[in-house]
């Protein structure tokens, strides 16, 4: 008999996180759960999973992120995202990110094992709730809502989602092992990149471009 396929759960709702364990537990191995971005780049590399569902909007580190220092760490690996981002544009960046699958936590209950399956088939898999949307968006020449963010370094995004978390510059540097000079440092420079010049402007400007949600 074939070893059960194994799956780790990111979510920062517990009991998100509690109700896709149940969902999926007869049909594979959940082999763990964990509720921001930087506990899932811990524990994958030590859990092997054959595949990871991640909400966009983590703590600490946003799931567009994770994923792409996750697909690093372990290429074989399968993404599957979960999240109440509809816009198109998030769905670009989670595929650019390495992602297999998309699709909304209002039809997970319907479309999770669906969507896994199809994963790990060697498929993509897209919510039919959004394909619509998504191929407009293709077809359209307008600027996507995330696209400023590209311009930012990795390093300067987690940075600016910490900020927007409202973490302070010594918890910031701790958090990313760097000195406080260090993150004063990008977050003059992230200001001066976006045209911000306080807190609450980067705060909003992290919340609408997906990398925090408002607290």
């Amino acid at each position: 008999m074939s070893p059960l396929p194994r799956v780790l759960l990111a979510d920062d709702h517990t009991l998100v996180l509690e109700g896709f364990r149940k969902l999926l537990s007869e049909r594979y191995e959940v082999v763990g759960t964990v509720e921001d971005g930087r506990a899932l780049l811990e524990a994958a590399p030590r859990l092997q999973p054959d595949l990871v569902t991640l909400d966009i909007s983590m703590p600490l580190l946003n799931g567009i992120d994770a994923a792409r220092q996750l697909k690093k760490l372990m290429p074989e690996v399968k993404l599957v995202f979960v999240t109440m981002h509809a816009d198109p544009a998030y769905v670009n960046e989670a595929f650019k990110a390495g992602a297999s699958g998309y699709l909304l936590k209002r039809s997970a209950g319907a479309e999770l094992i669906q969507a896994i399956d199809s994963v790990l088939g060697g498929h993509f898999y897209i919510t039919p709730l959004i394909t619509k949307d998504l191929i407009h968006s293709l077809l359209d020449s307008g600027t996507s809502p995330v696209a400023r963010r590209d311009s930012l370094t990795l390093r300067q995004r987690e940075v600016l989602q910490l900020v927007a978390e409202g973490r302070s510059n010594k918890e910031i540097a701790k958090v990313l092992n760097i000195s406080a000079k260090t993150v004063e440092f990008h977050k003059a420079q992230i200001m001066e990149q976006l045209n911000l010049h306080t807190t609450a402007e980067l705060t909003k400007y992290a919340i609408a471009h997906g990398l925090t949600t408002s607290q």
